[in-house]
């Protein structure tokens, strides 16, 4: 059993490398030409971090549909006001979510469309992979049967 698994680990660790060591300098160098800034790329991943809270993106969930007030999204996910409300505060620093205020209460909202589509676009990505091995898991079955 242990020799399977170093078997698929080595198998694994192979399929990330290439068979031969060189550089491609041109490649690198247009790669290079078109990375952003390290200070850019800090801090985009300081915002997929933020995203990488699963309760977090459920509030982004529950507020793509529209603004929702503290108590609103803590119904909607059967959650403690106290505990919304602290992810609110991550994701209002993170400039994910944006405040307006009418009167005594708060409502939150979506900071901007750019959130609306990276959501969206991940969740796209997320069904793609799920259907990809549940189709993956159909077909070895059908091997396994056969």
């Amino acid at each position: 059993m242990n020799d399977q698994l170093n078997d698929n680990q080595n198998i694994l660790e192979s399929e990330d490398l290439c068979g031969t060591t060189c550089v491609h300098e041109v490649e690198v160098a247009r790669c290079r030409e078109k990375m952003p800034d390290e200070s850019i790329l800090c801090a985009l991943g300081d915002f997929f971090k933020t995203f990488g809270d699963s309760t977090r993106i459920r509030i982004v969930s529950a507020l793509i549909s529209g603004e929702l007030c503290v108590c609103d999204i803590a119904a909607a996910l059967d959650m403690s006001v106290s505990a919304v409300s602290h992810q609110l505060r991550v994701l209002r620093q993170a400039q994910i979510v944006r405040t307006r205020r009418d009167g005594k209460q708060i409502f939150y909202s979506i900071e901007d469309q750019h959130v609306g589509i990276l959501f969206s676009v991940g969740i796209e990505h997320v069904r793609e992979g799920l259907n990809h091995r549940r189709f993956e898991g159909l077909n070895h079955r059908r091997f396994e049967e056969a």
